[in-house]
């Protein structure tokens, strides 16, 4: 089943590093080219869902300022998840592209 965006989003920001919460945010902005930006509640209860799933797992926790900051990152299978949504989203890019180019080639006569 191919994945939901803001979960994809959110594999795609732990792919890189472990992070925290708010670094996923960010991260989600910054991928996504400022189109989508995941409110608190709705990040975490897509990290608890992921958490639940195996793919991904806490790296480590610190206190900052009082506040506990907890850091996640992919599993192994989360990563194998990730490549595979990945391939099947430039599969079905390249076929809409040869798709597009033939009409356009086709228009341009």
């Amino acid at each position: 089943m191919p994945l939901r965006e803001p979960t994809f989003l959110i594999l795609a920001a732990l792919a890189g590093e472990p992070q925290h919460g708010y670094g996923v945010l960010e991260d989600v902005r910054r991928i996504s080219e400022d189109r989508v930006r995941l409110q608190p509640g709705t990040l975490y209860g897509i990290l608890d869902r992921l958490r639940g799933d195996g793919l991904i797992e806490v790296d480590h926790e610190e206190v900052v300022a009082s506040r506990l900051r907890r850091y996640y990152r992919l599993t192994t299978p989360g990563l194998d998840l990730l490549s595979a949504e990945t391939d099947r989203l430039h599969r079905n890019a390249a076929a809409a592209d040869r798709r597009l180019r033939a009409r356009l080639a086709v228009s341009a006569r």
